[in-house]
């Protein structure tokens, strides 16, 4: 059975990645850090088979996914595809919120969520099982057309923890143990009956040169 190659990135920093605000599906741009991540990125995939981009159609997954498209030589890659399937969860009450805010206005709602209730979802927001389930659909709806070939993914820390979940077969609800790092490079194998995992987190292409006040 053929599969897809499928490379997965979370978008670069944005300045309430660093304030630790809950962005969820609120559009927030890249801060400068964000954006030497994305050209980094870019850089590190220039010489990648890419058939597709694949983004969120937020504004800080799609500006990492044009630093990528723009260091492609396939032109059909180029064209960067917004596809809302590929959006951060929706955190309803929680977003524009700091952890602290959330812990000090909604105490019991944020025990819910740090305990990974899967069926807990923010008012207004989803549920973890929600979000596996349209991530789910979502992939298999972008990597079905591409069998035999190499896409990139670009979105959120959330979908990108689901990736993981659905690879290794783990519940919703199962404690953290690997990283989301922004602009890491993520590498998957899909087919019609399973995903698999072949690479987490590499961040070599942003360990290599230092990040000082010239590179911004």
């Amino acid at each position: 059975m053929g599969a897809t190659r499928i490379i997965a990135v979370r978008h670069g920093e944005t300045a309430w990645n660093v304030d630790t605000r809950i962005q969820g599906q609120i559009d927030i741009a890249l801060n400068d850090k964000g954006h030497w991540q994305a050209a980094r990125l870019g850089e590190a995939l220039a010489d990648e088979a890419i058939a597709r981009i694949y983004t969120s159609d937020l504004a800080r997954a799609q500006a990492t996914a044009q630093a990528i498209a723009c260091k492609t030589s396939d032109p059909v890659a180029r064209e960067v595809q917004l596809h809302p399937g590929l959006r951060e969860r929706g955190f309803g009450i929680f977003e524009g919120q700091t952890h602290a805010q959330i812990a000090q206005q909604w105490p019991a709602e944020n025990l819910r969520w740090k305990q990974r209730d899967p069926h807990f979802a923010p008012p207004g927001g989803e549920t973890p099982e929600q979000l596996r389930d349209r991530v789910a659909r979502t992939l298999a709806e972008l990597a079905r057309p591409h069998v035999g070939e190499q896409i990139v993914l670009v979105a959120h820390g959330g979908v990108l923890d689901m990736l993981y979940r659905l690879a290794t077969q783990q519940d919703v609800g199962a404690p953290r143990t690997w990283e989301l790092g922004n602009a890491a490079i993520n590498r998957l194998l899909w087919t019609p009956e399973t995903l698999t995992l072949v690479g987490w987190a590499d961040t070599r292409h942003l360990e290599d040169a230092g990040l000082d006040d010239s590179s911004l």
